[in-house]
């Protein structure tokens, strides 16, 4: 497999862990990206949710922005949130013919009921879309802390049976975590993987830096563990939520406990929950301290 196809990066001995990280934003972020894209590295994986309460237009513009300045653009696609097949091609020939997109990532979404005909990812890979519209690479969910809703051994099976698809179509797989604060879930997750064979890159999602309450937030509404000894470790006391707090502690302990001989390649993926700026800035500390 060529790790060049995800990143150039990848090729390389990582230097530090934010080599080749990169970036979330909602497509309402517009004005956020442009004042955070100064200090965002030139080339930097920008990724383009695909949330409730978003035109399809915003979506579009977004990706637009992301290339415009400089970034490449990964869109999420979420299947329960496409109201047709259309709907789907239709958006998939806007943003490869307007923004030059070449990576999706594709969810299932929150919905409970599907608003169109997808109930999951792999339809959306069954179609035939994304080779129809050039996509090269394909992006799909890991979940180092379990799904609220799938078992860890059914988790497996369908991250199987995408990977599988994406390949027979000719596009590149690559796993994408949904965030954690665990650093012991997270590297054990991640060589449970590679014990059961499964090769594909992975980005390890983590919260850049925010504010205490805000991160507890985004962790209960996506169903991220966030106990107090988990909390505690990554630099929180759940009896003082005063202040933000940043990755510091948990990207340090991912540098030291990761290996390449028994985890492979990862690199990091980082979820701002609105502050970009905040993100980029954390990152480019970070690489000056560990050059």
């Amino acid at each position: 497999m060529s790790y060049a196809a995800i990143h150039p990066d990848w090729e390389k001995p990582r230097r530090n862990m934010v080599d080749g990280y990169s970036l979330e934003m909602t497509a309402k972020e517009l004005d956020g990206l442009r004042e955070a894209a100064p200090l965002i590295r030139p080339g930097t994986q920008v990724a383009v949710t695909f949330l409730p309460g978003e035109e399809m237009e915003q979506r579009v513009d977004a990706a637009k922005l992301v290339r415009e300045l400089g970034f490449e653009p990964i869109v999420h696609l979420s299947a329960r949130r496409l109201g047709s097949k259309d709907v789907l091609d239709d958006y998939l020939a806007r943003i490869t013919g307007e923004a030059g997109v070449k990576r999706v990532f594709m969810i299932a979404g929150d919905p409970p009921e599907p608003e169109g005909p997808f109930e999951n990812s792999l339809q959306i890979i069954e179609t035939g879309l994304l080779e129809k519209h050039g996509i090269t690479i394909g992006g799909v969910g890991g979940h180092p802390e379990g799904h609220p809703n799938v078992s860890k051994e059914e988790l497996w099976v369908w991250m199987e049976k995408k990977i599988a698809a994406l390949r027979a179509r000719g596009i590149t797989p690559l796993v994408v975590t949904q965030f954690a604060f665990d650093d012991d879930a997270i590297v054990e997750w991640v060589g449970e993987m590679r014990r059961r064979g499964i090769d594909v890159p992975v980005r390890l999602g983590v919260p850049g830096p925010a504010g205490i309450k805000r991160l507890l937030g985004f962790a209960k509404r996506c169903g991220v563990g966030a106990s107090a000894s988990v909390m505690k470790k990554y630099g929180i006391s759940l009896t003082n939520l005063i202040g933000s707090a940043g990755p510091d502690k948990l990207v340090d302990s991912l540098d030291q406990k990761l290996n390449q001989e028994e985890h492979g390649r990862v690199r990091l993926h980082f979820y701002p929950f609105g502050a970009l700026t905040a993100s980029a800035e954390w990152i480019n500390k970070y690489d000056a301290k560990h050059q």
